[in-house]
């Protein structure tokens, strides 16, 4: 499918990664005017969300010459939100009734996520774009030109090449390169670990007992997989409570964080419980990670923070020849990835002016030095959510949350390209769900007012004969 002809300035861009960032981004691209060709080191779309059994040799993922497996997917993982307020805005994220390969809950599996993405790419022609199985090697600008950028990459078969662009879309996504928990005596503790990276299914920890460090979604679930089998599962958490039980696992308890690992196989929490563990499970999070990248020192990643960023996606000294899409966690990945996309793409073609890079720049300094004042760390500086139901953030006044309020970022994002913002009901639900954390809350009721609201706004898009709800 060739590129519409009503931009002001057609350009020849680069997309690096073809999961949910990369494929939204090659079609907003497309739709603007743009000429793309997108990047996949893997056979198929889908990125984070296509599943392999497969982990890697090393399961704290240390080695710095390891054979990287990019899925992170492990086989029990369901959503953690639910289907209506993940899709893109004008490809609803619905049921498909009558195939039963579809797995048509509220909250469904990794598998369904991965055909939603499929359909998304055959829906818009996007593979098209795409050189699967070819690795990104460097990004660098190039010499001939700095307004324009070389990129060095190698196929399956290793065959090398490269090609000039005007612009590139990182699009690589940041679950690959595990943070782990800094615990003293953890170098002389004899026991197994692994980063949640590397889980795959409970079987290796059957009648053992287990810690799982981390109490947010991949924490929570694994600790919860984990349990059918094993002997004991501790969770060690920030907001431990003192030994407390899970009320559905009997096997679960809950602690404070850890205060130390010893030779002898125990490990210590804040509150004086010892436990002797065969393993540590690390459901510790992800570093951001552009090894392909090189800006001369525009762009750096310290403490988890990407920077210095316009909005999280444009370097100042660099944009807009270089962009990224989907830094920010916690918001709603999928119509983010589809707002900062419109946004990309209407500056690339010139629809859209961004200031001067020394206005982007005092604009990243001055968000830099709010957070500072704030207490937020530097690590948080692209989370982005609902603060009033984020209990780390509740005590921020209302001039202060705004920093970290995804509907305030996408509102200002959508109002720079003049798209639509987040719809109420998305908004509303996202807000609802990030509040369950209970055993059941993936299979509780919901609203039946709020999901006709959505479905209603699904059938501006999609013909009534395709939707079951």
């Amino acid at each position: 499918m060739s590129p519409p002809h009503n931009s002001l300035n057609s350009r020849h861009v680069a997309v690096i990664g073809a999961g949910a960032a990369g494929l939204v981004a090659a079609r907003e691209l497309r739709r603007e005017g743009h000429t793309v060709t997108a990047f996949e080191r893997q056979k198929q779309v889908g990125g984070l969300w296509v599943y392999t059994p497969s982990v890697e040799r090393d399961l704290l993922s240390l080695e710095p010459d390891r054979t990287i497996v990019h899925s992170s997917i492990y086989e029990s993982l369901r959503t953690n939100l639910p289907r209506e307020c993940m899709g893109y805005r004008d490809f609803p994220f619905v049921t498909r009734p009558g195939d039963e390969s579809r797995d048509p809950r509220r909250y469904p599996n990794h598998s369904e996520v991965m055909m939603y993405l499929q359909d998304f790419a055959n829906e818009f022609e996007i593979e098209e774009m795409i050189l699967f199985e070819t690795e990104v090697l460097r990004v660098e600008p190039a010499a001939v030109d700095n307004r324009k950028w070389r990129v060095q990459f190698r196929n399956s078969r290793g065959v090398s090449g490269e090609d000039i662009f005007d612009a590139v879309v990182v699009c690589n996504g940041h679950f690959t390169e595990p943070r782990l928990a800094h615990i003293p005596g953890i170098d002389l503790w004899p026991g197994k670990q692994i980063h949640s990276h590397n889980y795959r299914v409970p079987d290796p920890f059957k009648d053992q007992v287990v810690i799982v460090i981390g109490n947010q979604s991949s924490g929570r679930d694994i600790s919860k997989d984990i349990a059918t089998l094993a002997k004991e599962v501790h969770i060690a958490s920030k907001s431990g409570a003192n030994g407390k039980k899970s009320s559905r696992y009997s096997n679960l308890h809950i602690h404070p964080t850890i205060e130390r690992a010893k030779e002898d196989g125990s490990v210590v929490f804040q509150d004086g419980i010892v436990v002797y563990a065969d393993a540590i499970v690390h459901c510790t999070g992800y570093k951001y990670c552009f090894p392909f990248l090189e800006t001369n020192g525009h762009v750096t990643v310290q403490d988890n923070r990407v920077g210095p960023l316009y909005k999280h996606v444009f370097p100042p000294g660099l944009a807009p020849g270089l962009s990224f899409i989907g830094l920010p966690t916690m918001a709603l990945q999928f119509i983010m990835f589809e707002i900062q996309s419109k946004w990309v793409a209407s500056v690339l073609s010139g629809r859209v002016k961004l200031p001067s890079e020394e206005k982007m720049m005092e604009d990243v300094m001055a968000f830099y030095e709010k957070l500072e004042s704030l207490d937020i760390p530097k690590r948080f500086t692209h989370f982005l959510t609902d603060p009033h139901w984020t209990p780390m953030f509740q005590n921020l006044k209302p001039h202060e949350a705004v920093l970290i309020s995804q509907s305030d970022y996408f509102n200002w994002v959508a109002e720079q390209c003049g798209c639509p913002s987040i719809e109420h009901w998305r908004e509303k639900q996202y807000n609802i769900a990030i509040k369950k954390t209970g055993d059941t809350y993936r299979d509780d009721q919901w609203d039946d007012q709020l999901i006709e609201e959505a479905y209603r706004d699904f059938a501006k898009f999609i013909k009534p004969t395709t939707i079951a709800f």
